[in-house]
């Protein structure tokens, strides 16, 4: 019991998602048929049930409030809250299917997963020196450089995109660079340099002992504002307009390339539907619509279509007779 206690907790949370409002009777009798618990007779005892309200909400912050007037159903405060918070989600759904699986054997071997080098190898050491704002000394091979690179880093946030981790950074080196050229040369050159690391790029990573504050200015949202990966772009975000069809209008739908997607239901005809997003052209957004092949169409604006282009001349060249 007490090796799976986190799991029971993750468990707990998914059945107020999936039930909205449920009895103490209720939580028992799903209890019972999950395959988590240890027989007919082991039931998920009230002091339990009360107990694991409490880590849970120690733990994932989550409430699981009681309703005393509407026959004591138990349900998860601001559920909102949870379900816009993408961190919780994935861990609470990754548990989930972990749990699933544990608790039924039969599912062995039938759920597979692509193997990623996300580079999770480092993620306790990149935490711990985020939670004591620790500079960290990394071995780094970037892509396309003919060799390894060692520097330092002030780690700042840590991010997944298409289950690879990344860590982003201010560069101590790069930023006391541009404070002397700004002070020797003259210019505005930032003095704040921000880089972005693949973890699965990084070949060695100690923490040092020298310690850094973050800068109490700097936005991670603002930063990443219009990007649709992990390419950081100084440009403002412009509105691009999709035209998608057949079968892409509905992956769109439940796929959105980006936050800012929204469909334009006064373009919609009947061969296709219209998409407006507010992104910057990076190349993160150009691989997330050549990902679409013939299903999508940029409209707006003529830059990003002759991009488009552009990309279409060349696959056309790879595969000429």
């Amino acid at each position: 019991m007490a090796a799976n206690i986190f799991g029971r907790y993750v468990w707990l949370i998914e059945q107020f998602r999936r039930y909205d409002r449920l009895t103490y009777e209720e939580v028992n009798d799903h209890w019972h048929k999950c395959g988590l618990s240890y027989g007919d007779e082991d039931d998920l005892a009230l002091r339990t049930f009360h107990n694991h309200r409490k880590a849970i909400f120690d733990i994932f912050e989550v409430e699981i409030a009681c309703d005393i007037k509407g026959g004591y159903k138990y349900y998860i405060s601001n559920p909102e809250e949870l379900e816009n918070d993408n961190l919780r989600i994935w861990l609470i759904d990754s548990y989930t299917a972990m749990n699933q699986i544990q608790a039924d054997r039969k599912l062995k071997g039938r759920i597979i997963f692509e193997n990623v080098p996300s580079g999770h190898k480092w993620l306790n050491v990149i935490t711990d020196a985020m939670r004591n704002n620790q500079v960290l000394h990394i071995t780094h091979h970037g892509f396309g450089k003919p060799e390894s690179w060692s520097f330092d880093i002030e780690p700042y946030y840590l991010k997944v995109v298409k289950r690879r981790w990344y860590v982003l950074a201010r560069s101590p080196y790069y930023s006391e660079l541009n404070r002397k050229k700004n002070s020797e040369k003259g210019g505005n050159r930032p003095e704040n340099v921000y880089m972005v690391y693949a973890l699965d790029r990084i070949l060695d990573c100690q923490t040092t002992n020298a310690t850094f504050h973050m800068q109490e200015d700097f936005d991670i949202n603002e930063y990443f504002r219009g990007c649709c990966g992990i390419i950081h772009s100084e440009e403002k975000p412009i509105k691009v307009i999709i035209k998608a069809y057949g079968g892409g209008s509905d992956y769109l739908r439940t796929l959105p390339l980006h936050e800012s997607q929204r469909e334009l239901d006064e373009r919609k005809d009947d061969e296709a539907s219209y998409f407006e997003l507010e992104v910057c052209p990076t190349y993160d957004l150009y691989q997330s619509l050549l990902a679409q092949a013939d299903q999508i169409e940029v409209i707006e604006p003529e830059s990003v279509r002759k991009q488009m282009r552009n990309f279409a001349k060349n696959l056309m060249s790879y595969y000429k007779e």
